[in-house]
């Protein structure tokens, strides 16, 4: 079925992102996965395609383009590549944008959006603590106002481009006794004193998405690193957690489909007792079940990311669009490495791979269980 999302102005995009990945990062995809992150000048690369700055205005270097499908598109094609690439690049246009360009001062825009956009200010944000996973409103980094600075004291954990990040948008809290009314976001730079970082993380998956502990010690940040309102931080979160869950959406099938395709290709060529295996009827049958419920999803998000564009996406909506596509992808995978058979379970081959990479879907972004208990007190449970 055609997809009728996109028009000239996102397929010209797509083809724009499509010739930086063939240049840039497929020939180094097996360099990434063994350094375990991705190459500053790949970052830069990206800044200087016009890819990192989707939303950041045109008179501090961005696209502006003003239409959340751009995101979309980028999003599919890293993620036709590894679900890492798209991880990673995916926190800087897609996650972190949004709180630099909305929340802040014309002084801080001028300082952080050129470098931003052109890939030579790589961005993370740390929101996830050791002892709070998905609930935000449990924070225990504190802020506390001294003069014209904040001190900021506390950790947080698996941080995406936490180990590489230059700047980091950190959630404090600032009025203790307002609990989730009381946080704050700070952007916290690298070099700062205090602040430091915990080694690499040795993830089951996406390994070129680069994962760090941050640790805070006395860190003194000024008032004008302050990103947005004092003790409105929950809010501005909760705000931007539907584009979040979307993103995640929207490479959960992108990537789930890239495998599918090699498997089908696969399953035309391999022989077993005469004849290809995707001949076999109960082959047959589940890859028409993977196809047709890949295909359902698809068109689900489609919709979510048409919404998104107008500025109607519920945070209902993208929790189901999160929860469901996980689901689908982590099912949809799972198949095609029993489908690969022995070879599928090694790391050499890209069904083993994304399959490892595919499962921390059902946790990030607010974990699946999460997803459920918004959209069940939504039904008013």
């Amino acid at each position: 079925m055609r997809r009728s999302i996109y028009g000239e102005d996102h397929e010209a995009f797509r083809e724009t992102v499509r010739a930086f990945i063939a240049r840039s990062v497929a020939p180094r995809a097996e360099e990434f996965i063994e350094r375990r992150l991705i190459d500053r000048d790949v970052w830069r690369e990206a800044g200087k395609q016009g890819l990192l700055g989707l939303e950041v205005p045109e008179v501090h270097g961005g696209g502006e383009a003003g239409d959340y499908r751009f995101n979309a598109v980028l999003g599919e094609e890293l993620s036709h590549v590894s679900a890492a690439l798209a991880s990673g690049f995916a926190i800087h246009y897609d996650i972190v944008a949004p709180y630099l360009v909305e929340l802040t001062t014309e002084e801080q825009k001028r300082r952080w959006l050129p470098r931003f956009a052109a890939g030579e200010l790589i961005t993370a944000i740390g929101m996830t603590e050791p002892g709070g996973g998905s609930d935000l409103a449990a924070l225990a980094t504190t802020a506390v106002r001294d003069g014209d600075d904040w001190v900021i004291n506390g950790s947080k954990t698996f941080i995406t481009n936490g180990y590489q990040a230059d700047l980091v948008i950190v959630a404090a809290r600032t009025s203790p006794e307002k609990k989730a009314k009381g946080i704050t976001l700070f952007a916290v730079e690298a070099g700062t004193t205090g602040f430091e970082r915990g080694r690499k993380l040795d993830k089951v998956g996406q390994p070129e998405a680069d994962t760090a502990e941050l640790f805070f010690k006395d860190v003194r940040v000024p008032d004008a690193n302050r990103v947005g309102e004092v003790d409105r931080g929950f809010i501005a979160m909760m705000e931007r957690l539907p584009q979040e869950r979307l993103s995640c959406a929207v490479s959960n099938v992108a990537h789930a489909s890239a495998v599918l395709d090699e498997t089908l290709a696969y399953v035309k060529e391999r022989k077993a007792f005469g004849q290809p295996i995707g001949g076999f009827q109960y082959n047959k049958f589940t890859l028409a079940d993977l196809v047709t419920r890949l295909d359902v999803s698809r068109a689900y998000v489609d919709q979510c990311v048409e919404a998104h564009a107008r500025r109607e996406l519920s945070a209902v909506d993208a929790a189901k669009a999160k929860l469901w596509t996980s689901e689908v992808q982590n099912e949809v995978i799972d198949a095609c490495v029993q489908l690969f058979g022995g070879y599928g379970y090694m790391r050499e081959y890209r069904v083993a791979r994304a399959w490892m990479d595919a499962r921390v879907t059902r946790i990030w972004a607010g974990s699946n269980e999460i997803m459920r208990e918004i959209i069940g007190r939504d039904l008013g449970l």
